[in-house]
């Protein structure tokens, strides 16, 4: 594992932390990955394995507004442990649904919902978690921690559940059951502080608070909004497909280097700024690095080389942490503890949102125009997302420090 080498984190609490998210999220991939595997070969129906997404998304979409206030009504450390435990329960069956040939359809449809359900839970809850774990002066460090645990799970994730669905799903569940039960443990080990809320009472005003908060608070609106728009229409990582068969001939193998590029770019950035953290100019900062992730996709869309498109990729995901770690470290920084559940509950909703909807808007207009001008489109769109953004939000474009 990564050593940690700040003095303030090295406490234990934020090891069990850090830990526990990487099990989680690398189980989670793994799980998708087989989830996908056998709804397919079940089905061999393209719309089945669409349900598939639509299963884990739809729970986020629905019980945002009520998981936020879970996360500041009750002890965020046992709602991720909680969720953390079902979501083994789940891997468990499905194992067990695999040696006893009972698995199907609807039975896979029901656990991708159920696995969305938990995960919606589980974001914001642990996002909201981390803030209670360091020093303020730390967070960006920590945040920096937390992306690398991220995309380390996007990497290793999908390449554990890859092999090991090639040697049977049962696999894939065993050791995911194994993973997410020793993400629990570790989390209700989590040692921290008593904090006592008083919660506002439950009305139709508190519900929406979240979304008020987010609204009457400029530069935590920009600055979930700009994530919002500028991955929803950079966002190219459903039309990799076309550019591995169509346009650089690379067949699966080039798809696979492709998918895995933009994870190890960012975690390559996310490790240089726990040593380098952002301190000065973190506007200009921002919003040269969407210009780059901009530049960058549409250098992707005009390769026909390999090499090149890889190196685009990294660009991709090296610019696109930089900007999601000065916006969560804001986003954590900007928001009063007693709030912070239903912010991170909107921002995952935002997030997830973008990444859905990013891909949908990426294969909708590819068919109309083309993958290479749609990519291309994509990332000119995100150089004016950033443009008007700096006009819309002149406090987010004049920041100088998280403070």
């Amino acid at each position: 594992m990564l050593q940690i080498s700040e003095p303030s984190l090295k406490q234990s609490s934020f090891h069990k932390f850090w830990i526990g998210r990487t099990f989680s999220s690398t189980s989670f991939q793994m799980m998708s990955v087989a989830i996908g595997w056998q709804m397919y070969d079940l089905t061999h129906d393209a719309y089945s394995l669409g349900l598939v997404g639509l299963a884990q998304f739809l729970p986020m979409l629905l019980l945002t507004l009520i998981v936020g206030h879970v996360a500041d009504r009750f002890d965020r450390r046992i709602i991720v442990f909680l969720v953390q435990l079902i979501q083994s329960g789940i891997a468990v069956l499905l194992l067990i649904g695999n040696l006893a040939d009972w698995l199907g359809r609807e039975q896979i449809l029901v656990a991708a919902m159920i696995l969305g359900a938990c995960r919606a839970f589980e974001g914001p809850s642990s996002s909201a978690l981390l803030p209670m774990l360091v020093p303020k002066e730390l967070m960006q460090k920590a945040i920096a921690w937390t992306t690398s645990a991220g995309q380390t799970s996007q990497i290793l994730g999908p390449t554990l559940g890859g092999v090991l669905v090639a040697v049977g799903p049962v696999y894939v569940y065993g050791t995911a059951a194994v993973a997410l039960l020793v993400g629990a443990v570790l989390t209700v080990l989590i040692k921290m502080e008593r904090v006592i809320r008083t919660p506002a009472p439950l009305t139709l005003k508190s519900f929406f608070s979240g979304l008020t908060f987010v609204k009457s608070h400029p530069i935590i609106l920009g600055t979930i909004s700009l994530d919002l728009f500028a991955v929803l229409l950079g966002g190219a990582t459903a039309l990799l497909p076309i550019f591995a068969q169509d346009i650089l001939f690379t067949g699966a193998w080039g798809l696979g280097l492709m998918r895995t590029a933009p994870a190890v770019g960012a975690l390559m950035m996310s490790i240089v700024l726990v040593y380098y953290p952002l301190k000065k100019a973190l506007g200009p900062i921002l919003f040269g690095a969407l210009a780059i992730f901009g530049l960058a996709t549409m250098l992707f869309a005009v390769s026909t080389n390999l090499v090149i498109s890889l190196f685009a990729l990294l660009m991709i995901g090296a610019s696109d942490v930089i900007s999601v770690v000065i916006r969560s470290s804001l986003v954590q920084l900007q928001t009063p503890d007693e709030m912070r559940g239903r912010v991170n509950a909107v921002n995952s909703l935002f997030i997830g949102t973008s990444n859905q909807l990013g891909e949908f808007e990426s294969g909708t207009l590819a068919g109309m125009v083309g993958a290479v001008n749609a990519t291309l489109i994509g990332g000119i769109g995100t150089i004016i997302v950033a443009g008007l953004w700096m006009f819309w939000f002149p406090s987010l474009r004049k920041l100088k420090t998280l403070e």
